[in-house]
């Protein structure tokens, strides 16, 4: 049974930086292509940032050139790099596989809030 536990989250005002971490249990993150979501309150989950099995990376329009998404294949994480943080960035992060479909839960998220 696959587990994303994320952690990171916090309090943080405009400008400032945090870094998340997701921790997979179960056998899905060696092959599969990684991915942060995010979920403001009121809005749909949108992707915020990918990363493939071999380290390729992209991100959506909004955090490119403020977020880096990182794998650790060892460890079995999947890190993002949050830097120069706006309140427009304040949601719950998720992590899960970039192709989600239903067969893949949903870890608890990790609270992000960026105050102005």
């Amino acid at each position: 049974q696959v587990q994303l536990v994320e952690s990171g989250g916090g309090l943080v005002q405009a400008g400032g930086s945090l870094r998340l971490s997701c921790v997979v249990s179960g056998s899905i993150f060696r092959t599969n292509d990684m991915a942060w979501y995010r979920q403001a309150r009121g809005k749909q989950r949108e992707l915020v940032a990918a990363i493939t099995s071999g380290g390729t990376t992209n991100y959506a329009d909004s955090v490119k050139g403020r977020f880096t998404i990182a794998r650790d294949n060892g460890k079995k994480t999947v890190y993002l790099q949050m830097n120069s943080l706006k309140p427009e960035d304040t949601a719950v992060y998720y992590c899960n596989v970039r192709y989600w479909t239903p067969n893949y839960a949903w870890g608890q998220g990790t609270q992000v809030t960026v105050s102005s």
